[in-house]
Parts: structure tokens; C-alpha cells; sequence
């Protein structure tokens, strides 16, 4: 396959990425499909602190986003489909290698720290705002059981869980692909993007 066609394989999914990480970062603003942990309480919203560093939408969306634009523009017969092009692609490519990781950071401590909601168990019978699971370096993972501790928002654990998840393989697919076409760059910029060729 040549450089030009492999850079549109590689294109067509970041964008998919890039839209899915976004979708899920806005939806972990509001757990238990509320908005009114979003809204101030205080001097500070009800939100697990991993969703304001906003890793989908900064990590997973703009810093892929941006990349896989030029990325398809290089497989094109337009102005990025020569060597000049494929080789500023290696560095868009790793623009979007740094966003895939700051997403795949972001994701792994919302998964190893669990959600901030209200909680309570046998140990500490009055529930309190915090976050229940931040030292158990992501145990709860595999207890389910301790999901229960979370009484407000409803199923935030579950909620939580899936998105960061999604977030975590959307990172990781975002990272291979980016990293493919730094790769690719290289060949495209070395040998031609074989624009005209069958």
C-alpha cells in the first residue's frame, strides 16, 4: 500500500477517536445523567477531579483532531500529498502521540482512583463527600461489591468505569495509529506519497 493511501486508513479512524473521547469527556460531566453536580456546591462541583483535567477533549479530541486533518490532507491530491508534507506529518503524528498519552494518563487515574460521589460503608457509617477507592490503587476494580459504597450519584461507579474504559482504548488505538503514521511520514517523506501511481 503506499504512503498516501495508508495516510487516509490511518485518518478516517482518529477521527472516529477523536469524536468518541469528546462525547465521552463531555458525558462524565454529568453523572447519573444529572447536570447538577456540574453546578457549583459551595466553592466547588461534585465532579471526580480526572474529568476536569479533561483528557478526552484536550488529549483524545483537539491534539488527534488536528493531526488527522493533516494526515488525510496528505493522502489527497492536494497540496500535502508530496514529501514536504508527508514530513511535516511526522510531526503532527507526534502532536498526536502527546495527546493520546495526556488521554491514556487521564483515563488510568480515573480508573485507579474511582469517582468522587457520596459514600458510606460499615467502617464509616455517616456519608460524606469523597472519593472511597482513591487508595486502593484501582482494587475496586475487581470488587464489585464496594460499588455499593457510592449512594449519590446513582450507579456512578459503573458510569465512571465505562467511560474512562472507552477513553483508556480509544487513547490506545489513537497512540498506534499516530505512531503508524509517524512511520508512514517517514517513508512518504523518503520515497513520495505515490499520488500517481496505481
Amino acid at each position: 500500500m503506499c504512503t498516501g493511501k495508508c495516510s487516509k486508513v490511518i485518518a478516517v479512524p482518529l477521527y472516529v477517536m477523536a469524536l468518541v473521547s469528546v462525547v465521552c469527556n463531555i458525558m462524565l460531566f454529568f453523572p447519573g445523567w444529572s447536570t447538577e453536580y456540574a453546578k457549583l456546591d459551595g466553592d466547588e462541583a461534585r465532579l471526580t477531579e480526572e474529568v476536569k483535567y479533561m483528557g478526552g477533549l484536550i488529549g483524545g479530541g483537539i491534539m488527534i483532531l488536528v493531526p488527522a486533518i493533516h494526515i488525510h490532507l496528505t493522502s489527497s491530491q492536494g497540496c500535502c500529498a508530496n514529501p514536504l508534507g508527508m514530513f511535516l506529518s511526522i510531526g503532527f503524528a507526534a502532536v498526536g502521540v502527546a495527546g493520546a498519552l495526556y488521554n491514556l494518563a487521564v483515563a488510568a487515574l480515573g480508573l485507579s482512583n474511582g469517582p468522587l460521589c457520596l459514600w458510606s460503608n460499615a467502617g464509616h457509617p455517616i456519608p460524606k463527600w469523597g472519593t472511597p477507592f482513591a487508595n486502593n490503587n484501582g482494587s475496586y476494580l475487581g470488587d464489585r461489591d464496594s460499588w455499593a459504597w457510592c449512594k449519590e450519584p446513582e450507579n456512578v461507579v459503573e458510569f465512571n468505569v465505562g467511560l474512562f474504559s472507552t477513553l483508556l482504548v480509544a487513547g490506545s488505538l489513537e497512540l498506534i495509529l499516530c505512531a503508524v503514521q509517524m512511520v508512514n511520514g517517514l517513508f512518504g517523506c523518503l520515497c513520495g506519497t505515490c499520488g500517481g501511481k496505481e
